[in-house]
């Protein structure tokens, strides 16, 4: 790929790991080589450019702030609710996703959502990428941005997840600064999360970074070392 100047500058690859959710997001497109890409959440653009050449990148958010155009990459100014219930949405991706990340607004359940209604436009082998899943304190986590590092509460995602979808595989990745969640194993005929999507809501809606620390941190939320073994490994499961 080449140096983009409005592409944030990413640390030397590690030789054990990536480093960052960027670089790691980067080695994604970089393996699995998906046709469609699916962003939610665009911000500036600075995850979308690292798409490779070729790849049908579709971008969605509802107040884009791109300073240039990304090569190649559809902008849909809108919100992910909005635009999953398009009657077109499929045909706007041009085919099931291959890969997608989620990273819009920092709050579970609109996250859930956006995994599960991705999940419908995927296939078997796809993978979605779910950032800000490993919470740094409770004052970065809380659901009311007051830091510049904010994750939200986008970690309680997969504990909803791999309570609810057992079927799914979910492992949450070691990454600066807040972390990234791989899900594979989508089934696109599966109506579980949003079928019970209030009820999941009402489990969870309640707890605080507190109660995941009582509950096991790394266990509850399936973490690993972000390393290239245990990267492949998850890939090569799908």
């Amino acid at each position: 790929m080449n140096p983009d100047p409005t592409t944030p500058s990413l640390p030397p690859r590690h030789h054990s790991g990536p480093a960052t959710y960027y670089e790691l997001l980067a080695a994604l497109h970089e393996r699995l080589r998906p046709a469609v890409y699916l962003e939610i959440g665009v911000h500036e653009g600075h995850s979308l450019r690292l798409a490779r050449p070729g790849t049908t990148s579709v971008g969605v958010d509802p107040e884009p702030r791109l300073a240039t155009p990304v090569p190649g990459a559809r902008i849909v100014a809108t919100t992910s609710d909005d635009f999953f219930a398009r009657p077109d949405a499929a045909a706007v991706l041009g085919g099931p996703v291959d890969l997608a990340f989620v990273d819009g607004l920092h709050l579970w359940e609109q996250a859930l959502r956006d995994v599960a209604h991705t999940e419908r436009l995927a296939h078997r082998a796809s993978v979605i990428a779910i950032h800000d899943c490993l919470p740094i304190d409770a004052v970065t986590s809380a659901r009311e941005r007051t830091t510049l590092v904010w994750s939200g509460d986008v970690w309680k995602v997969v504990v909803a997840l791999r309570r609810h979808r057992p079927d799914l595989r979910v492992h949450t990745l070691d990454v600066a600064p807040t972390g990234l969640a791989l899900v594979t194993g989508c089934d696109p005929d599966n109506r579980v999360l949003l079928e019970r999507h209030d009820a999941i809501r009402a489990e969870l809606d309640d707890w605080t970074h507190d109660d995941l620390l009582a509950a096991g941190r790394d266990e509850l939320l399936a973490v690993r070392p972000a390393t290239w073994d245990v990267i492949d490994a998850l890939l090569a499961d799908r």
